[in-house]
């Protein structure tokens, strides 16, 4: 790859190696930020993809009428694993069934410790979901900082070498400012996808977290109706 107009035709793989060693730094930091947010990017796809196949999965066997006690021990088998709604389900229907085997406790007190762990399953849940997001969101909005350090850096010695030139010509500062470019653009390179990333799964994590509470809601009406129905 070359540049274009170039009269040396300064290969680009070239003019990063004869860079200088703080942008020869800058750019290599930048690319490796780069590969690291695209393995999230590419992780957390299919794992939002796998947490909304699993949530549409559960919500159509809950709600035609499944049996919730059949349900669930299919759910708690030895070999059964439970993410996402599913885990709100398991967790709360387990403190239910061991709070309502007590005689001593009112019906209340039943669907309260049920709901305190059904809010404490959503609440792993939501961590599990934001997981690196925080990461995606620092390359985000640090690389372009990053990169015009290059930037800079490349233009200052563009500079010094103009002044240490006896008779100026664009062969003196066009190393310079060629590497600050390319230390902008990686900066850039890096930076947009993980903006774009953020954005878009901060808006999915943010879709599950309220369908999971709607979830929530909706089956603590029903075992409220179940935890009286019980003790009447």
């Amino acid at each position: 790859m070359k540049f274009v107009g170039s009269p040396e035709g300064i290969a680009l793989l070239d003019l990063v190696w004869h860079a200088s060693l703080p942008v020869q730094l800058v750019m290599l930091g930048l690319l490796f930020a780069s590969v690291i947010s695209w393995t999230m990017i590419f992780r957390k796809w299919f794992a939002f993809r796998t947490a909304i196949r699993e949530a549409e999965r559960f919500e159509q066997k809950f709600w035609s009428g499944a049996n919730l006690n059949q349900m669930y021990a299919e759910l708690t088998r030895a070999d059964a694993s439970s993410a996402g709604m599913t885990n709100v389900f398991v967790e709360g229907l387990r403190e239910f069934k061991r709070l309502g085997s007590q005689s001593n406790i009112e019906p209340m007190d039943i669907l309260a410790g049920a709901q305190r762990a059904m809010r404490a399953a959503l609440s792993r849940e939501i961590d599990y979901l934001e997981t690196h997001l925080s990461f995606l969101a620092t390359v985000g909005s640090t690389s372009p900082y990053v990169g015009l350090f290059g930037t800079v850096w490349g233009i200052m010695n563009s500079f010094r070498a103009l002044g240490l030139a006896q008779q100026a010509t664009i062969a003196d500062v066009a190393p310079g400012i060629a590497e600050a470019l390319v230390a902008t653009a990686i900066g850039l390179f890096a930076a947009i996808p993980a903006v774009i990333a953020y954005n878009r799964y901060a808006n999915t994590v943010e879709r599950l977290t309220t369908r999971y509470e709607i979830f929530m809601e909706e089956f603590a009406s029903i075992l409220q109706r179940q935890a009286f129905a019980a003790r009447a």
